[in-house]
């Protein structure tokens, strides 16, 4: 059974990581991989920190990745423990399903209709913010409010599956502690704070090392079909920037060293992660 999924992963994950040389080499397509490429060592990388706005673009990624991992964490587990205090089972499930909908939703789709939505002219949320007597804002175009932006759509685009990983791990917590709680008189804040939370901190610890990897991901599906020239200054990341120099200005070689920069940071942020997640929380994925 875990043949097909083995061979998978050596097929598309391990690889295709032969093709991280192209990295040291001045890659030209029409010649072999091996052997016929001219080599540059370090060349590539020294090429991409000269860039003047390669440290803005580093800086973005961080800032976009980096605040969506901490609301990736914080929502899904406020929506989740108030889920749980909801009593009505078919209100509960109506809601889980409605909020999860939008996880299986591509950027493509959500893309053009954020963008019909945020419009500084005749968009919903800007014609609500003019009958309230507020000036339009441009979400998509103003270098100001497009970060927050895209923090904002992808949070609530993903709440819905954190949030379903979490109501999972609150089944498992013992019920009989809640009982316990409330003959000592504790009320339902306290047994959140008490049970509730420390019953689903393993769980937590566990998504939480997962997404560090992810600090220079800041979403290329969602800021490609939603960004522009107007915002590059700061909405550009690092997987739109290795797009346009590697495949529209066909420098191969210098789209691959930023892709093994990133790899190479998310590999570092994943293993400290694990590593002080063990030492200070006692929690091991093995």
């Amino acid at each position: 059974m875990i043949l097909p999924g083995f061979i998978f992963i050596i097929l598309f994950s391990y690889v295709p990581m032969a093709g991280i040389i192209i990295a040291f080499q001045r890659f030209i397509p029409a010649k072999k991989l091996f052997g016929d490429q001219q080599w540059v060592g370090f060349k590539n990388f020294k090429y991409v920190m000269d860039l003047p706005n390669f440290y803005n673009i580093l800086w973005n990624t961080f800032f976009i990745a980096s605040m969506k991992v901490i609301l990736g964490l914080i929502v899904p587990i406020v929506i989740a423990l108030l889920l749980n205090e909801m009593k009505h089972v078919l209100l509960k499930r109506g809601i889980q399903t409605a909020i999860y909908l939008p996880h299986f939703l591509s950027w493509v789709v959500l893309g053009g209709i954020f963008i019909d939505m945020l419009s500084p002219t005749d968009g919903l949320l800007n014609t609500f913010l003019n009958k309230l007597g507020m000036e339009s804002i441009f979400f998509l175009g103003d270098n100001k409010w497009f970060p927050y932006t895209m923090i904002i759509t992808d949070t609530w685009k993903e709440f819905g599956y954190g949030t379903i990983i979490y109501l999972a791990a609150l089944t498992g917590v013992n019920p009989n502690l809640y009982e316990a709680a409330q003959l000592d008189g504790a009320n339902r804040w306290k047994q959140t704070i008490h049970i509730s939370l420390p019953g689903i901190q393993m769980v937590v610890a566990l998504l939480m090392v997962l997404s560090l990897g992810n600090l220079l991901n800041a979403g290329f599906d969602q800021i490609f079909n939603m960004y522009s020239p107007m915002v590059y200054e700061s909405g550009d990341i690092l997987d739109t920037f290795v797009y346009r120099i590697g495949l529209l200005d066909a420098q191969f070689g210098v789209a691959t060293a930023v892709g093994l920069f990133k790899s190479v940071i998310a590999l570092v942020l994943v293993s400290s992660s694990y590593y002080f997640a063990y030492k200070f929380a006692d929690y091991r994925i093995f």
